[in-house]
């Protein structure tokens, strides 16, 4: 799973650009020297790692709360389910509801200390954007983390984000140093492509949730073989 979140991470990353790519473009990188502005975008994306990485942990928890009351298996159908769905229904559909008004509030503050941070130019100033930075509303990622969900452990869940982090270094690093690199059909065929991904992953989530008995893959459910042995004996 740790490798299709790397894979989700990457391809997803060419939304993200759309999404968080003004921001990488205005980093107030030193452009004169080269050191210091690896230092700084490094900086930048384990500010994002971090926070990608605690609430992996805190959504894992929750899944980790749901494994106990033995909902495993059916939390990772209904979050495969719950992926399929958002890429099937159309957005404007979705928009409706307005999910995000409860957060609103916080985005806003959110918007403003990264706007007040952009001004500065020390290191700790591109560990703080990064951090800021994904905590910004971004569909992508809250995909990722009912992935965390499902992984069934805070570790598991911090391993997801941390992973599905790592896949959006590449791209995001390049937004960073070539933005015009970001135009024309290539972008275009990779964001077609973002949804048949997600359903992909969902279907994954739903295979496994199934417990066909398919190492890996769908592994067989935890009580399913505790009877097992117990009917052998």
């Amino acid at each position: 799973m740790l490798i299709s979140a790397f894979l989700f991470g990457f391809l997803g990353s060419f939304h993200c650009i759309g999404m968080c790519g003004p921001i990488a473009f205005i980093l107030p990188v030193d452009q004169t020297n080269s050191y210091k502005k690896i230092t700084q975008i490094a900086a930048y994306h384990l500010g994002r790692l971090l926070t990608y990485t605690s609430i992996g942990f805190f959504f894992g928890l929750i899944g980790k709360s749901l494994y106990l009351f033995g909902f495993q298996q059916q939390l990772s159908i209904i979050i495969g389910v719950i992926m399929i769905l958002i890429v099937i229904i159309p957005k404007q559909t979705i928009n409706k509801y307005n999910l995000s008004r409860p957060i609103s509030k916080l985005i806003g503050k959110v918007k403003s200390a990264l706007g007040i941070t952009l001004k500065k130019k020390t290191t700790d100033t591109f560990l703080t954007i990064g951090f800021l930075n994904a905590f910004l509303p971004c569909g992508l990622v809250y995909m990722a983390l009912f992935a965390a969900i499902a992984s069934g452990s805070a570790l598991s869940g911090s391993l997801y984000m941390a992973a599905f982090g790592l896949g959006t270094i590449p791209l995001m690093t390049t937004a960073i140093y070539f933005s015009h690199f970001f135009k024309g059909k290539a972008r275009q065929r990779i964001q077609k492509a973002i949804p048949v991904f997600v359903i992909f992953i969902g279907v994954l989530f739903i295979i496994r949730g199934l417990g066909l008995g398919i190492p890996y893959l769908s592994p067989t459910p935890v009580h399913d073989l505790v009877s097992s042995s117990i009917e052998c004996h």
